[in-house]
């Protein structure tokens, strides 16, 4: 008996290369192609225009991956939907879709986050995901499948009774950013493999530009992914400006300590002369002084760079607390003096635990 595979972890070309082997059309895949990602079809019987015995072939070799929603949880300013999906072997992911509104350079836009691992390895200690440990990769598909259910729920107007709609229209999915569960460069083949199907122009056609992964710091793959031919935007978290005070926080930092990283990503601008943006989350008493700000201001200076503070969120398994207002705002004047344009995290969904760091799938709904 033959076993149905996930159309959504076929790359173009591999569909392509299915179907001459079954002495069809080239043309066939642009067809199925666009009516996967296009139309969000999820039964091979709605594609009208495909003859039987390929629609027979289809569902003889394939399925498309319909993930279940255990449970999902709305922010009170309904800015901010959080899904528990169950994979088919019984593992639960978190995937998160945020309402933004318009500011200065930006129309309103929906942002998903997407994870890439079922948990994580690398054990951040202000990470929920990390704390939970790491369970299993990621499937391309699997990652698509989170892109796709959020694409056909919009489809269905779904989000209108449910999110909040300060703008006219928030104009569709506009942003996928890998901050989810996982390292998305741990799961490299797959995650690469999910972004370009995201950036095909037959499909659904997000532009490069409109893609971040966030990094730990893994430097080979920092340096691979110079490599690649896609245009997407890169986040480093970094977290601290010196290797004692990132090691206590970040793990990794033993294999790959902060002076491997910073070259890592200076090949990375030099390689694409594209910008980093290094995350910096901020633990009170630990990496938010003024000093701590200016050692990072020496250490970024002159690179291609925008950092992120993002004031730590609460989760079950840390104690850190919030830095004040005020330091924050003192931590970004003394890095503008090394003129390094820094951003306060918008923060989304941190009351049920959507934020960033708080995604586990022990979490209560």
């Amino acid at each position: 008996m033959i076993k149905a595979l996930n159309i959504y972890d076929f790359s173009k070309f591999e569909l392509e290369e299915f179907l001459t082997s079954k002495n069809y059309p080239k043309y066939r895949t642009s067809q199925i192609w666009r009516y996967l990602y296009r139309n969000n079809i999820d039964n091979f019987e709605d594609m009208k225009n495909i003859p039987i015995d390929l629609i027979s072939d289809l569902n003889k070799y394939f399925f498309i991956e319909k993930l279940k929603e255990m449970n999902y949880v709305i922010s009170k300013d309904k800015s901010t939907y959080k899904s528990l999906f169950k994979l088919t072997d019984n593992l639960r992911i978190e995937t998160v879709l945020m309402n933004y509104p318009s500011d200065d350079h930006r129309k309103p836009r929906k942002t998903i986050c997407v994870s890439s691992q079922v948990g994580c390895a690398l054990g951040c200690t202000f990470c929920a995901t990390g704390q939970q440990g790491f369970f299993r990769q990621l499937k391309t598909g699997e990652i698509i499948s989170q892109i796709m259910y959020f694409k056909k729920l919009e489809d269905k107007k779904y989000f209108d009774s449910y999110l909040s709609k300060p703008e006219k229209s928030y104009d569709g999915i506009k942003n996928i950013v890998f901050m989810g569960m996982g390292e998305p460069l741990a799961n490299y083949n797959n995650t690469i493999k999910a972004i370009k199907i995201l950036n095909d122009p037959n499909g659904i056609n997000l532009g490069a530009r409109s893609i971040t992964i966030s990094t730990v710091g893994l430097v080979p793959e920092i340096i691979k992914l110079s490599k690649e031919n896609i245009q997407i935007n890169l986040a480093v978290s970094l977290h601290a400006p010196d290797n004692f005070t990132r090691a206590q926080t970040v793990p990794i930092n033993k294999r790959y300590p902060i002076e491997m990283l910073i070259d890592a990503c200076k090949k990375y601008i030099q390689q694409t002369n594209r910008k980093i943006f290094f995350e910096y989350v901020l633990l009170s008493g630990q990496n938010d002084s003024t000093s701590h700000a200016n050692d990072l201001g020496i250490l970024l200076k002159g690179m291609l760079a925008h950092v992120n503070l993002i004031p730590v969120n609460p989760t079950k398994l840390s104690e850190y607390k919030r830095t004040s207002d005020s330091m924050i705002i003192k931590f970004q004047k003394e890095l503008k003096k090394f003129g390094i344009p820094s951003t306060i995290r918008m923060e989304k969904g941190i009351e049920v635990s959507a934020g960033c760091g708080q995604l586990a799938t022990s979490n209560e709904y």
